[in-house]
């Protein structure tokens, strides 16, 4: 009898055991539960003081995972297995996402510092009266590079980076849609070609610049550029703004033949277990004092209007960063172009890195 008894102890304790395990997996693995939301963004894009004020004031843990790209997280929210409350995409992939089913309508009762945004980041065309989507932060694609290492050479256009006193100069964020944009961009074509001949033209040239390239990498790319590991870097716009700050010495420029214009926002996945705690993340990077506070601690440009108004004038008026509708009326916003069209993006930059080997 004493050993029956001590048999069921013992399964009691292992099945304990296990479930308490599954717990904590699930928990990092991206499966909350109860009074916790998981968060899925681009790596260091919130400012983590913030986090710890909103599960200091709503009682919310936040478990918190990064990307490096729009394709990584996309792919792991389809396959499932994991799931998150808060994700931030940008606005292709948001269009994708909208098209599989993959994101919650947002309730606006629920998100009344929505009226703080900008009037010109609203309803834009990939998500119509924003249904399934909040602006975050925006940007530019463009060039920063080290003034003491250049000297009085000056970078105007994409087409600068292939002369040959770059050479092993130049680092690329590793991005299929940016850096295929400035192939696209040097010859003048659109960010959003579908045409094959011109792809195959604009991977062609950027074999030529092979030889400029010292690495195509992911966010350390700052750091590398601030250790002056190269002179040249094609970034987004808040990269450049962080490395301006720490360092006087360089230069940001949206090249004259054209670039990007890109958004990224806040959604809700369809697997999203913690629905309201996701809104109320939402609404709290809404608010106007605490957008600028994370937009002082990203380095990226805030959609929200209110915000501005506690942000340093010199930034605000720094038009490398905000700048003027003339010259975004000259960029290009990446369209969604479909699966086999992003699959023919993708193979053609994996080509041209393996090109770069």
């Amino acid at each position: 009898m004493k050993q029956l008894v001590r048999l069921l102890i013992t399964i009691l304790i292992v099945v304990g055991a296990m479930v308490y395990v599954n717990i904590q997996l699930e928990s990092s693995q991206g499966y909350p539960g109860g009074d916790t939301i998981t968060v899925f963004n681009w790596g260091d894009y919130i400012d983590a003081d913030l986090v710890a004020e909103f599960e200091e004031e709503t009682g919310i843990r936040v478990v918190y995972q990064t990307f490096d790209s729009n394709e990584a997280m996309l792919t792991k929210i389809e396959q499932g297995g994991a799931t998150f409350d808060i994700a931030v995409p940008s606005e292709y992939t948001i269009s994708k996402m909208m098209e599989e089913d993959l994101l919650i309508p947002l309730d606006h009762d629920l998100l009344p510092n929505l009226s703080n945004i900008q009037e010109e980041f609203l309803d834009l065309s990939f998500d119509p009266e924003n249904k399934y989507s909040v602006p975050y932060f925006w940007g530019t694609v463009g060039i920063v590079y080290n003034l003491e290492k250049l000297g009085d050479r000056e970078i105007t256009s994409w087409n600068d980076l292939w002369h040959e006193d770059f050479r092993n100069e130049i680092l690329l964020v590793d991005g299929a849609r940016e850096v295929m944009g400035m192939g696209l961009n040097s010859l003048y074509y659109s960010l959003n070609e579908t045409d094959d001949a011109r792809l195959i033209e604009a991977k062609q040239k950027l074999d030529e610049l092979t030889p400029n390239i010292r690495g195509i990498v992911g966010d350390e790319i700052k750091m590398l550029i601030g250790n002056e590991e190269a002179a040249i870097g094609v970034v987004w716009s808040g990269m450049a703004a962080e490395l301006m700050w720490d360092y006087d010495h360089f230069e940001y420029v949206v090249p004259e033949e054209g670039s990007n214009l890109w958004f990224d926002n806040m959604v809700i996945p369809t697997t999203a277990r913690n629905v309201e705690g996701a809104h109320q993340f939402i609404n709290f990077f809404l608010d106007p004092e605490i957008a600028a506070r994370n937009a002082d601690y990203v380095g990226y440009s805030t959609p929200n209007e209110k915000a501005l108004d506690f942000l340093d004038e010199e930034v605000v008026n720094d038009e490398r960063f905000y700048p003027d509708l003339e010259t975004t009326m000259g960029l290009e916003v990446y369209e969604n172009l479909g699966r086999p069209m992003q699959a023919r993006y993708n193979e053609l930059f994996l080509e041209f890195k393996m090109h770069k080997k």
